[in-house]
């Protein structure tokens, strides 16, 4: 017994087969039965030749699996391979392509109750009034697999991986955002070897945080960036949503956007830090040394001994200004080598 449900759900491609080829078949209301055409493993269109001959030996399984129907099913099992055609549950159970629709378990079960259907042994009726149904619940291993094969959790794990990896290789020296890209990689590698995905979309998405990295580089005032949240969504959008790929394994559009335009902000964010860096003034070696304040531990007239920092430094003054007594602030005009030139604070 093979039942097509909940509500909306879809036995496409393989669907189709695998509910023909059940002894009994049943439909959900609003759900949807076909499209069943071979396509190749990337959802691409099949060469004529290997094209003509995948259809013709699917349509004779689908005879075999549907004989025992009426002529007007056999003839909509075998449009759903030629023309990709497919039905809704009461067109399908109006030709006789199912027998049921059903809208639960429950009700399924009802109908069951009494139907003959056709075995190898001979006909043998079921009895399914008031039969108890045991729920068996996935493992956590297929739980886990589960998640890793809906899109959009590929997308975000693609999203994360790739973008840890970059910001490790921009500043290398860590290793959590290298290992937290290197896991997140590797699931959504998984999943995307499940999926049907068209691998082009990935070069698309490489190039928009190429553009991210070379705009925090070589800061462009945002026009990288914009170029680059573009390109990852066009790159999502080429990777999980091209045509031919089932709705089932879409990614979300809206999330596509979103995750596009936060990953645009998050390098802007870290551009305009670069950008504060870069107009900040040195503060390390001779140029950093420029204005700061010290003590006179000698008087310097016109040469001394001065603490900047914690450090003794020889100091003379500068051009012009007057006698500095011990215990007096003075300020750093420039570093000639290892002696200072100076002057009393506020000056």
């Amino acid at each position: 017994m093979v039942y097509v449900s909940p509500r909306g759900a879809w036995a496409a491609s393989a669907g189709t087969v695998i509910t023909l080829a059940g002894h009994a078949a049943a439909m959900a209301p609003e759900t949807a039965i076909g499209a069943a055409s071979p396509v190749g493993g990337q959802g691409e269109n099949l060469a004529s030749t290997e094209e003509t001959k995948t259809k013709e030996a699917m349509k004779a399984l689908v005879r075999s699996y549907t004989e025992r129907r009426r002529p007007e099913a056999v003839a909509l099992a075998e449009e759903t391979i030629e023309s990709a055609k497919a039905a809704s549950a009461t067109e399908a159970l109006r030709v006789g392509l199912v027998d049921f629709i059903a809208n639960d378990l429950e009700d399924l079960l009802n109908q069951l109750d009494g139907y003959t259907v056709q075995m190898a042994s001979g006909p043998r009726t079921l009895h399914t009034a008031g039969a108890i149904t045991e729920e068996v619940p996935m493992s956590l291993i297929e739980q886990l697999l589960e998640i890793l094969t809906n899109p959009n959790i590929v997308f975000l794990l693609l999203s994360i991986g790739v973008q840890a990896i970059f910001i490790e290789l921009s500043s290398p020296g860590g290793w959590v955002s290298g290992f937290l890209g290197a896991v997140c990689l590797a699931l959504a590698a998984y999943g995307m070897g499940v999926l049907s995905v068209n691998w082009f979309g990935l070069v698309f998405l490489i190039i928009a945080f190429v553009l991210f990295i070379v705009d925090i580089k070589a800061p462009t005032h945002g026009a990288l960036t914009t170029a680059g949240i573009g390109s990852f969504i066009v790159g999502a959008l080429v990777l999980f949503n091209s045509p031919g790929t089932p709705q089932f394994q879409r990614v979300s559009l809206p999330l596509v956007i979103l995750v596009g335009i936060l990953t645009g902000l998050l390098f802007a964010v870290i551009i305009g830090f670069a950008l504060r860096a870069q107009k900040r003034p040195v503060i390390t070696g001779q140029e950093g040394m420029r204005g700061q304040t010290g003590i006179a531990r000698t008087d310097i007239d016109p040469t001394g001994q001065v603490q900047a920092g914690s450090e003794l430094w020889t100091a003379e003054l500068a051009q012009g200004c007057k006698a500095i007594r011990r215990g007096e602030r003075v300020e750093v005009v420039t570093v000639e080598g290892l002696h200072l030139r100076v002057r009393k604070a506020g000056k």
